[in-house]
């Protein structure tokens, strides 16, 4: 049995001048979110044994607020094909993990992860998470999946169970979506 967690990175700041789409930091909102959502793993007993993430500045940050919720430090492997990766890009990450790894914690960016977990379970009818996840991945949702194989390799699309779908909204609604102005 494997079990995937996809963790997409806080809300980041749009008001902080960076060169680079890939150096934007969290906003303090995100920061909120990030750690509120640490504390909710901690206390569901979300387990990993490896961390695969995006090295964007947002993702670190995410970590970083998320290991302080958690109350252990998460110390992740890097991967630059993380960064505003496709859901095929991110399979192919998935699939090279180790096999000594019984969960993996995958952090990184939407549209990529949403459509990741669209791609690992399927469509069936009554499935309120799934439909969930479908309707948008917000900022710092957790979605976690179980498949049936020995091995990361053998994870193929159709094959998962999403058994978790938080978002911080749902820890505290004030996280929720920022009204329009």
């Amino acid at each position: 049995m494997k079990r995937l967690i996809l963790l997409r990175h806080a809300k980041s700041s749009w008001d902080d001048p960076v060169k680079r789409d890939f150096d934007r930091p969290l906003n303090e909102k995100g920061k909120r979110a990030a750690t509120l959502m640490g504390e909710h793993m901690q206390e569901e007993g979300v387990m990993f044994d490896a961390v695969i993430a995006s090295p964007a500045i947002r993702v670190i940050e995410t970590l970083e607020s998320v290991a302080k919720g958690y109350g252990e430090a998460i110390e992740p492997e890097w991967d630059r094909r993380v960064y505003l990766a496709s859901n095929m890009t991110l399979l192919d990450v998935v699939h090279e993990a180790g096999d000594g790894s019984d969960a993996l914690l995958l952090s990184g960016h939407n549209s990529g992860l949403e459509d990741l977990v669209l791609l690992l379970v399927p469509d069936t009818k009554g499935d309120a998470a799934r439909a969930a996840v479908e309707e948008k991945f917000p900022t710092c949702a957790l979605a976690e999946m179980e498949f049936d194989v020995d091995s990361w390799a053998d994870i193929a699309p159709g094959t998962g169970r999403l058994v978790r779908y938080v978002r911080p909204r749902d820890l505290d609604p004030d996280l929720g979506p920022d009204e329009p102005k």
